[in-house]
C-alpha cells in the first residue's frame, strides 16, 4: 500500500498489566485484516507475545509492532508490556508515536501503572487518549469509572464513546447525540465534549457560536480536536471490550478521523550538540532523519534495528550514517514489522516505522542520517528507571567465559534497563535489572538463546564514597633507577561537592612550576584513586581536586611519575577531608492488600525505611510510599510475598545517596584493606 505522512498514526498501547492490551492488539490486527483468526494468550498464539518466555508466563515482555492498513489510513500499533518490570521497552516505544491509548481494566479501574503511564506520556508531550476495556464485565459501574478517571487525570477526560446494550455494543458521541446508552446520555456527552474541543481555537469558537455546530466543517472539527490532544486539553475516553469485539471498529474510527498524524503532533525533542533544541521537518524530500528504538536480535535474521522516520525518505540502497560515523551503510533490505513476521518494503516516509538488518554498528537510540548536516544531534533521552537489582554472576560450565560475554552484550543491546558491570578489583561480574523477575527472564533468555547457564550470587552493593571536608594534600615522587629517572611533585587541594555533582579538576598552577603538558597526567591518576576508592574501596563522586603547586625536572619529570604523584597526592588530601561512604536510598512503592498494611509498614521501618505515605486504591489495595538503604531490600522479594500470600508487588526507582550510618562505615572500612602501590 501506498501512503503519505498524513496518513499515518503511530499508536501505543500502554497500561497497568492485565489491562488487556495484548487481547486488544489481537483484536485490532483481526478488525483491520491483519490477521484471519484470534490468537489466545492461554495457548500462546498471539501475534504479540512471540517469544518463548511470554508464552510460558502468559504476559508480554517486549513491546511489539504491527501495520494496520484501513482505507487510506496506515496505523502502527505498538503493544507493551504492563509489568512495570519491563517498562525499558514500554518508555522506549513512547519515542517513536504521536499518541499513548492507555487500557484500563474496566473491573479494577485505576492501577498503579495507569498512573505511571499517564504521567510519562503527558511528560513526553505525547497525545493520550483512555481506553477502558473488558466493559461487559459482570457488575463493573462505568459511570462511576468515569468520575473516578475525571476526578484523578482532570475535567479533561471525557468519553468519545459510550457503552450500550449492557456492553454489547459502543455509540459514537462526537459526530453523533442520539442513541440509548448503558450511563449517561448520548446527547450530554456530545455536548460536553464539543464544548470542550471548540473553546480551543478561537475561529472555530466564533463559528460555532455565531452559526452553531452544522456550521463546522469536519476539518475544523478534526483541527480543533488534534490542538486539544496536542495542548493536553483534552483526553478522550473510549470503551471496548477486546473480548467480544464490542468498540473495536469505533476506537478504529478514532485512530483514523481524529488522533495526530506526524506532521500534527508536538515536534520531537532534537537538540543538537549545544543541547539546543532543533526542528526536524516531517518532509519526505529533506534530508533523512531516523532514531532508533528497539534492537532485536533475531535468530533467523540476524540483528534488527527498528527506528522511526522523522524526516526524509529511506529507500532500499540509501546510504546512511549513524550519528556521527564518518562511514556510511548501505540499506540492503528494508523491513516493516508485523507481529511475529518480517515484511520487505521499498521506502519508509517521516511517520514510518521500519528497520534494517545486520548492522552491527546500530544501537539504541542512534540517530540514522544520510547527510553531515545532522551530524551531531540527538533525540532527548528517554528518563529511564534506575536498574538497582543485580546479581553477580559466572559460566555453569568453565571455558564459556566468551561466550557468557557476548550473550550478555546481545541482551544488553535489547533492553535498556538491563546493564552489566565487571568490577576488576573483585574480577565480579554484575548484571543489574529493575527486579529479580527482570533478571530472572533474562537469564533464562540467554540459556534458550545462547546456551549459556550461569551460578549467580548477591553482588556488592553499589555503595559510593566523597567527603565531608576540604584539605590539602602532597607527593613527591622521585625514583632514581641508574640511568634516566623519575620526579614529580604535586600539591592539590580537594573540596566536597553538593550530591550528584560528579566531579570537577581544576588546574591553578602559577608560574609554570608544573607544565600543562603534565596537568592530564595528574588528572589520570587522580582518576585511577577514585576508581579504587579511600575507604572502603567504591568510587569517590561529588568532589573538587583543584591542583595549584608542585615541581617538575627538565630531565627526569615524565608522565608516569606525574600520575603517581597526583594519585598519592589525592589520597593524602582525602585521608584528612573526612571521606565518607554513601549509600544508594531508593523510592519504594508497595502494593498490598489493605489487610497487610501493618506487617509490611513494620518490615519496612526495621530496614532503616521512611515511609512517605500511603495511598488507597480501589480493590481493597492500597499502595505505600517509603524510602530505604538498597542494601536493606536484599531479601525484600521473599519477605513480601510471604507477608501477603504472593498477592504483594513493588517497584524500586534510585532517589539518591546518603551517607552510611558511621557502624556500617567501620564494618566497610575493616573488610578493604587498600594496599598503597610501593614506590
Amino acid at each position: 500500500m501506498s501512503y503519505n505522512t498524513e496518513n499515518i498514526r503511530n499508536i501505543a498501547l500502554a497500561g497497568h498489566a492485565g489491562a488487556g492490551k495484548t487481547t486488544l492488539f489481537e483484536a485490532l490486527l483481526h478488525a483491520g485484516g491483519v490477521i484471519q483468526t484470534l490468537g489466545s494468550i492461554e495457548r500462546g498464539t498471539t501475534q504479540s507475545d512471540s517469544d518463548a518466555q511470554e508464552k510460558a508466563r502468559g504476559h508480554s515482555i517486549d513491546s511489539c509492532i504491527a501495520g494496520i492498513d484501513r482505507g487510506d489510513c496506515h496505523i502502527n500499533l505498538l503493544d507493551t508490556a504492563g509489568y512495570s518490570d519491563f517498562r525499558g521497552g514500554t518508555l522506549s516505544a513512547f519515542t517513536a508515536v504521536e499518541t499513548v491509548a492507555i487500557v484500563v481494566n474496566a473491573a479494577n479501574g485505576i492501577e498503579h501503572g495507569t498512573r505511571r503511564m499517564m504521567e510519562r506520556a503527558r511528560e513526553r508531550g505525547l497525545a493520550r487518549l483512555l481506553v477502558v476495556n473488558k466493559i461487559d464485565t459482570d457488575g463493573v459501574e462505568l459511570g462511576a469509572l468515569v468520575d473516578a478517571l475525571r476526578e484523578e487525570f482532570g475535567a479533561e477526560c471525557l468519553p468519545i464513546n459510550l457503552p450500550a446494550e449492557h456492553g454489547g455494543r459502543v455509540l459514537d458521541c462526537f459526530f453523533h447525540r442520539d442513541g440509548a446508552t448503558d450511563f449517561s446520555s448520548l446527547a450530554e456527552a456530545h455536548q460536553q465534549i464539543l464544548d470542550q474541543v471548540v473553546e480551543i481555537n478561537e475561529t472555530t469558537m466564533g463559528d460555532y457560536l455565531d452559526k452553531g455546530e452544522e456550521a463546522l466543517t469536519p476539518q475544523q472539527l478534526h483541527d480543533a480536536f488534534e490542538q486539544c490532544l496536542r495542548e493536553g486539553h483534552l483526553v478522550p475516553i473510549c470503551f471496548v471490550s477486546a473480548r467480544t469485539g464490542a468498540g473495536v471498529s469505533e476506537l478504529f474510527d478514532v485512530f483514523e478521523r481524529l488522533l495526530p498524524n506526524p506532521a500534527e503532533a508536538n515536534p520531537p525533542p532534537f537538540r543538537n550538540s549545544d543541547n539546543v533544541q532543533i526542528a526536524v521537518d516531517p518532509n519526505p524530500a529533506s534530508h533523512v532523519v531516523a532514531d532508533v528504538f528497539k534492537v532485536i536480535n533475531d535468530p533467523f535474521v540476524g540483528k534488527l534495528s527498528v527506528f522511526r522516520v522523522w524526516q526524509g525518505t529511506i529507500r532500499r540502497d540509501s546510504q546512511l550514517f549513524i550519528d556521527d560515523s564518518r562511514k556510511a551503510f548501505k540499506v540492503g533490505h528494508l523491513f516493516r514489522l508485523n507481529g511475529k513476521s518480517h515484511v520487505e518494503i521499498d521506502q519508509a516516509v517521516p511517520g514510518d516505522i521500519a528497520a534494517v538488518a545486520k548492522v552491527e554498528d546500530i544501537h539504541f537510540d542512534a540517530v540514522l542520517h544520510d547527510s553531515h548536516d545532522e551530524d551531531r544531534i540527538h533525540l532527548e533521552p528517554v528518563h529511564f528507571p534506575q536498574p538497582m537489582f543485580g546479581l553477580a554472576l559466572q559460566p555453569k560450565h568453565k571455558g564459556q567465559e566468551q561466550k557468557l560475554s557476548q550473550a550478555l552484550s546481545r541482551l544488553t543491546e535489547e533492553d535498556p534497563c538491563f546493564r552489566m558491570e565487571h568490577h576488576k578489583e573483585l574480577n565480579e561480574t554484575v548484571v543489574r535489572g529493575l527486579s529479580d523477575l527482570h533478571l530472572k527472564i533474562v537469564l533464562e533468555r540467554m540459556k534458550d538463546r545462547y546456551g549459556v547457564e550461569v551460578v549467580t550470587h548477591p553482588p556488592r552493593i553499589a555503595y559510593r564514597e566523597t567527603i565531608a571536608g576540604s584539605a590539602e594534600g602532597h607527593h613527591r615522587h622521585k625514583k632514581q633507577t641508574g640511568g634516566a629517572g623519575q620526579f614529580g611533585e604535586v600539591f592539590l587541594r580537594v573540596d566536597p561537592l553538593e550530591r550528584g555533582a560528579g566531579f570537577e579538576f581544576v588546574d591553578a598552577v602559577k608560574g609554570g612550576v608544573i607544565p600543562g603538558q603534565f596537568l592530564p597526567a595528574i588528572e589520570k591518576g587522580v582518576r585511577q584513586a577514585m576508581e579504587s576508592g579511600a575507604v572502603a574501596g567504591y568510587p569517590l563522586q561529588d568532589l573538587r581536586v583543584t591542583v595549584f603547586d608542585g615541581k617538575y625536572h627538565p630531565v627526569d619529570s615524565k608522565e608516569v611519575a606525574f600520575v603517581s604523584a597526583g594519585k598519592k597526592a589525592f589520597l593524602d588530601a582525602i585521608a584528612k577531608a573526612h571521606p565518607i561512604v554513601l549509600e544508594p536510598i531508593v523510592d519504594v512503592e508497595v502494593s498490598i492488600p489493605e489487610d497487610n498494611v501493618g506487617d509490611v509498614t513494620g518490615g519496612l521501618a526495621g530496614k532503616r525505611a521512611r515511609i512517605m505515605g500511603t495511598d488507597a486504591k480501589r480493590g481493597g489495595e492500597l499502595v505505600i510510599k517509603a524510602q530505604a538503604p538498597l542494601a536493606e531490600l536484599t531479601d525484600y522479594p521473599t519477605e513480601l510475598k510471604a507477608m501477603t500470600g504472593g498477592q504483594g508487588r513493588y517497584s524500586l526507582d534510585l532517589s539518591h545517596y546518603e551517607p552510611v550510618p558511621p557502624p556500617v562505615q567501620r564494618q566497610l572500612s575493616e573488610a578493604w584493606k587498600p594496599k598503597m602501590d610501593e614506590d
